[in-house]
């Protein structure tokens, strides 16, 4: 799989083992990182050290939530040949906004994964709020590091699914000493940023109650000459130490020196402990944890640590003493080692490989089953009878009768189709999900599925080509067939644009012919992914017969997925069902208003009735004939309404 990530921490070279294993497991992998960055409170520049996936990109600011990237690299790595991004940031980040919107005007089909690790639940101000919408709205999905952070996404509107991926330790660097009880003289660590909301000040009233400990704190920050000066004030200059930063391999022999490692931190009105990696390590090294008992400390640390109350010292002094006991110390000494287990890199890269498998599913998923065909029939029983003349015995078949038909009952036994009478006509969208469902309730739902209009012709070998089409990129959720009329010979116009409030008034002042996007492919013989299926979900039923595959289409766009037409030999009768031309016209402009009001809201269909109207009155003036005269009927129509006009004709 081809993944593009992007992770302003990339810069600390520990923290790419993540891309190390995905390489390993035989991603294409490229990480765009920030060319320098402050972790831990030192500025940190990029050293790829032998990482050939991993590129520099520069910065403006330097909040990790409010600063941007140089576009122009990112530009570059937004590849059309890219499967997935992985957006190693948060959903209201202003990097965020700013890679999907490059990533739209690149016209990128890729779906996208975000990260979060926010637990606390914040309404931003405009235009953060829209940034962060429009990222959960269109993800493919997201992880996190602790379970809130899960829920406030799905809370916030995300739809795809949500992997809890811990933050990755390397056990290799980070090992317990050869030790089999505390020192004498308990040597108390601390290790991280020095910030008011770390509760460092509650660790050093705890020590200056235990003249027997010793104070190891490793990290810099902005309270450091405060908590200097409290260190002094407590007369506790000979307990307590400021080592400063460690490198990586410092950092491993400065845990291994700890009895135990204090997390003292203290929630705040905005902040709550996200992860706690410190303690992860800790464990790994064989180090006790004595942790307060916030945020997702508790996830992360359970019962193979000690939790205390925030804010109290003499809690927290308590419960360093209860780790102290040699037979609870190596009790905690053990379960700490094997629970960081859990947390190896081996075991992130593989939760990542999982949730890449499920939004991007792997190009010959599926490919061995052959498709399932889903005819709606209304109508000629000749017609449908023709339509599965070249498929019966090839593909196994499923007809949804609207007609309730006793023809149409027996071509479906001529060739063994599943015969399904739903007792009324539900129209072409609902009779679709009929077939679908009866599909899963046995147990196919995760076949193929092509849907075949009764006036469409197509042989076995052309729709194994589509569905060799549909499998050759793993983000490709449906596939069209090239057509042509069977009377004339004249090619059938298969690829549309989306219908579109501006798009209308490009035909209204006659500038149609720019109006050529290929969006979506016509649903007469109209192969559909499973995957595609059960991510974006059945056809909407409110329109009754036209757009609803538009709309699904739409929705898979919208999703991250691609559509193809490929070049087969097939036929297909423009409404050669049958019917009353005026009823299915009526039907057309009214499923059309329902598209637009769904995807544009009621101002988007009055601007695209205003085009409409526009553009008919124009052409009822200048047109003579037959065509001047469906202008008027076009013009009149709208200015009734096309949902209202056919809710009276019903």
């Amino acid at each position: 799989m081809r993944v593009l990530r992007v992770a302003h921490h990339g810069v600390v070279s520990a923290w790419r083992e993540r891309e190390r294993k995905l390489v390993a497991r035989g991603h294409q992998t490229l990480l765009l990182s920030a060319r320098r960055w402050n972790e831990g409170g030192r500025d940190l520049p990029l050293q790829p050290d032998g990482d050939d996936f991993v590129r520099g990109v520069g910065t403006v600011g330097s909040h990790p939530n409010g600063f941007l990237y140089d576009p122009r690299p990112l530009w570059r790595a937004l590849s059309p040949a890219v499967d997935l991004i992985d957006l190693h940031e948060e959903p209201f980040a202003l990097a965020t906004a700013e890679l999907l919107l490059l990533r739209r005007l690149r016209g990128v089909q890729a779906p996208y994964l975000l990260y979060s690790a926010q637990n606390i639940e914040k309404r931003y101000p405009l235009p953060i709020r829209w940034f962060e919408r429009w990222a959960l709205k269109n993800a493919a999905g997201a992880y996190v590091c602790n379970r809130e952070a899960g829920e406030i996404l799905r809370r916030k509107g995300l739809r795809g699914p949500v992997a809890l991926i811990p933050l990755g330790v390397d056990v290799d660097r980070f090992r317990p000493a050869d030790r089999s009880a505390p020192h004498a003289h308990p040597v108390i660590g601390y290790i991280g940023r020095l910030e008011p909301h770390k509760g460092i000040v509650h660790l050093l009233h705890a020590a200056a109650r235990r003249p027997g400990w010793r104070i190891e704190i490793t990290g810099s920050g902005s309270q450091r000459e405060e908590l200097n000066q409290l260190v002094t004030e407590l007369g506790i200059e000979g307990q307590v130490t400021f080592l400063g930063f460690a490198t990586e391999d410092e950092l491993a022999d400065r845990y291994r020196r700890l009895d135990v490692l204090a997390v003292p931190s203290v929630p705040t009105r905005g902040w709550l402990e996200q992860f706690c990696r410190v303690a992860v390590e800790a464990m790994a090294c064989g180090v006790p944890v004595v942790a307060s008992r916030t945020g997702a400390i508790p996830d992360v640390v359970g019962p193979h640590g000690v939790l205390v109350d925030p804010g109290d010292a003499d809690r927290l002094a308590a419960g360093i003493d209860a780790a102290l006991v040699p037979a609870t110390w190596r009790r905690l000494r053990t379960a700490g080692v094997e629970h960081a287990q859990r947390f190896t890199w081996t075991q992130v890269a593989a939760d990542h490989d999982r949730l890449y498998r499920t939004v991007v599913p792997s190009a010959d998923n599926g490919l061995e089953r052959a498709p399932q065909v889903v005819a709606v029939a209304y109508g000629s029983a000749a017609l449908l009878d023709g339509a599965l003349a070249q498929l019966s015995g090839r593909y196994p078949i499923t007809i949804v009768d609207n007609s309730s038909s006793e023809q149409t009952r027996k071509v479906a036994q001529r060739h063994d189709a599943h015969y399904i009478d739903p007792g009324r006509n539900l129209g072409f969208g609902a009779g679709v999900n009929v077939a679908l469902r009866s599909l899963s309730d046995r147990g196919l739902s995760g076949d193929d599925v092509l849907l075949l209009n009764p006036d469409a012709r197509i042989d076995a070998s052309a729709v194994q080509t589509m569905h060799r089409a549909l499998h050759a990129r793993p983000r490709t959720a449906a596939v069209g067939a090239a057509q042509t009329d069977p009377t004339t010979g004249a090619a059938v116009r298969v690829w549309w644009p989306f219908p579109h409030p501006l798009r209308a008034w490009l035909e209204a002042v006659g500038l149609g012919s720019l109006n050529r996007a290929k969006d979506f492919a016509i649903g007469s013989i109209l192969l559909l992914r499973s995957e595609a299926i059960a991510d974006v979900g059945h056809l909407d039923e409110r329109f009754f017969l036209y757009a609803e595959e538009v709309d699904w289409q739409k929705r898979c766009r919208d999703r991250g997925w691609d559509i193809a037409v490929v070049d087969v030999a097939a036929t297909h009768i423009g409404a050669g069902t049958g019917g009353d031309s005026q009823v299915r016209e009526l039907l057309f402009h009214a499923s059309g208003e329902k598209y637009v009001r769904k995807h544009f809201g009621s101002l988007g269909w009055q601007v695209y009735r205003a085009a409409v109207i526009t553009g008919a009155t124009v052409r009822s003036a200048l047109l003579p004939g037959d065509r001047g005269a469906a202008a008027v009927r076009r013009r009149d129509l709208y200015l009734r309404g096309p949902v209202a006009a056919s809710s009276r004709e019903d």
